[in-house]
């Protein structure tokens, strides 16, 4: 499940504010403590560790303060080959991205081919697992042995570029298309009419007017992936082999060689492109969903057979091979030896190894605090913007979007050098599920933020000033209105904040300890340890659970769409 979370509005949601200007003072109280609450929070949790990291990347080893440790950087061996690394796997996933993603959001949003529900529910599927899985299937199809290079008596290397490269596709797909599908609906379809009646060709129509009323929206897809592509930390770990990366390189430098210096080093280093790249996504985003004028008429596909067969076969190969990589992973859990004994067998889910199924039940717990704690601060805090003046709503809003540009491997090891500190009051928190559900949230703030900006738009302030005129408290007032509005936007973000909590590797990666381990981790661990089918075992479990929260709340956002309507 992904969220709008680089579809930026044009504006604050301050816009949406109830007219009246004399509150109760328990009224300015709460909405007061409403902002502040989340705020002190975003400080602590967000900006403190991103501080630290800055701190730690210029303080060196003799307590001075200077560029010792960038220095030392590009002295490293491997560390200018992983920066051209990262650059290179990114720029080529973008691109092959972007052309297979406007291909499948254009055969699904103006074609009517056949299985559209299919390709959609293809698509979710690398959103339902650690990245990592999709570098694990593809070792189990391609590797040197796996079940092709069996078939064909011929060992294929699939680690290194040509694997992370696939890896990296499959993983940032889902995204790219859902972004192009979106500005592929804010096209009106009298410019359609128009041209036909101008006598303009189906081709002259496709250039003139669908490339470029989508080419914001490819290149906030564009920028996503990349960001999504350099930052990753699963795939490359599992799959990448000698083609060392940047997200690699702080794991070494940091769990390695121990030299956290440096690491804070690379981390910045890798903040730089991530920030860039977020930063004129935001500006596409506004610019594709900011123009799209609300009295547009959505086109309806039509039936070309020479256009829709074509991308018919194209489409559905590409969903067919998202199924094979996450099925086979699945499949090798219940084999007995992959590929040479393919019986069935449950022994691979008999886990005993780095803590048997305790990291699962810590994961669900954490993922459980994260979705709980989240979805409160973000209602809190879009709650009580809605009655802060402009420029404190506008100053608020922008520190809220910030964490959409740190990468989760910067995060997480900003949360060491800000709570792995003896003797101050927040290293108390160091090693426990509070903390690793904390640093999964402010990981995916952002997207969780923006979503409950969208749903609170909807709360019709006159509603509210009727309640309160007819005598209805504050909590009355929330009672009564404002959740009952905001219910499917509660359960969204909740839930969304609950699975990626359960599949993130790169924001925890730093912060687990022998007694707060992560199912995503123990993953990885059995992976490096050559427990490949245990390794599946596990991630099959994971997905379970993502794929059940993911029913939970169809079930549940259906059931308040019909006691809304009720």
């Amino acid at each position: 499940m992904t969220m709008p979370a680089l579809t930026l509005p044009g504006k604050t949601p301050n816009t949406a504010r109830p007219r009246r200007l004399h509150r109760p003072l328990d009224e300015r109280l709460l909405y007061g403590a409403c902002v502040l609450v989340p705020v002190v929070a975003l400080v602590l949790f967000f900006l403190l560790p991103l501080g630290t990291i800055v701190w730690r990347s210029v303080l060196e080893e003799e307590g001075g303060v200077g560029f010792a440790n960038y220095l030392a950087l590009f002295r490293t061996p491997g560390i200018l080959r992983a920066v051209g690394n990262s650059l290179l796997v990114g720029a080529t996933t973008t691109v092959v991205c972007l052309l297979l993603g406007f291909m499948v959001a254009y055969a699904v949003q103006r074609t009517r081919i056949p299985g559209k529900r299919f390709v959609s529910a293809a698509l979710s599927l690398p959103l339902l697992a650690p990245s990592l899985v999709l570098g694990l299937g593809l070792i189990f199809l391609l590797g040197r042995n796996g079940l092709v290079s069996n078939l064909i008596g011929t060992r294929l290397n699939i680690y290194g570029f040509p694997g992370l490269l696939i890896a990296n596709v499959l993983y940032a797909l889902p995204q790219a298309v859902l972004i192009i599908q979106a500005a592929l609906r804010q096209s009106d379809a009298r410019y359609y009419d128009a041209a036909e009646v101008m006598g303009a060709t189906r081709l002259q129509q496709f250039f003139g007017i669908t490339l470029p009323n989508v080419k914001f929206g490819l290149l906030s897809a564009g920028f996503v992936v990349f960001t999504v592509t350099i930052t990753d930390f699963g795939n490359a770990v599992t799959i990448g082999g000698d083609f060392s990366v940047l997200a690699t390189e702080i794991y070494n430098q940091v769990t390695g060689q121990m030299k956290f210096g440096i690491g804070a080093a690379v981390g910045i280093l890798l903040l730089l492109p991530t920030g860039i790249a977020v930063y004129i996504e935001r500006v596409a985003a506004r610019r594709q969903f900011g123009s799209a004028s609300e009295s547009a008429l959505p086109p309806v596909p039509d039936h070309v057979p020479a256009r829709d067969i074509p991308l018919f076969l194209a489409t559905m190969t590409l969903a067919l091979s998202i199924v094979a990589v996450v099925a086979t992973v699945v499949f090798a859990s219940f084999v007995r030896l992959w590929p040479y004994r393919l019986d069935l067998t449950l022994k691979h889910y008999s886990i005993t190894l780095s803590g048997g199924y305790d990291p699962l039940w810590t994961s669900l717990a954490v993922s459980a605090g994260a979705a709980a704690i989240g979805t409160a601060l973000l209602f809190a805090l879009v709650l009580g913007l809605r009655r802060m003046p402009p420029g404190v709503a506008k100053a608020v809003y922008l520190l809220a979007v910030l964490p959409v540009g740190v990468p989760g491997l910067v995060l997480g090891l900003s949360y060491i050098f800000a709570f792995n500190l003896a003797g101050t009051p927040l290293h108390m928190l160091y090693g426990t599920v509070l903390l690793l559900a904390l640093c999964n949230f402010y990981h995916y703030h952002t997207q969780g933020f923006l979503t409950m900006v969208t749903g609170m738009r909807a709360v019709p302030p006159a509603l509210e000033e009727a309640a309160s005129c007819l005598g209805g408290g504050v909590l009355r007032v929330l009672g009564d209105v404002v959740v009952p509005v905001m219910v499917p936007t509660l359960l969204s973000v909740f839930f969304f904040l609950f699975m990626r909590s359960m599949v993130t590797l790169s924001a925890i990666i730093f912060l687990v300890t022998p007694s707060t381990n992560l199912a995503a981790v123990t993953v990885m661990r059995l992976d490096e340890a050559g427990f490949v089918s245990q390794a599946a075992a596990f991630s099959t479990c994971i997905m379970a659970a993502v794929a059940a929260a993911a029913l939970a709340m169809r079930g549940a956002l259906a059931l308040a769409t019909r006691r809304k309507a009720a």
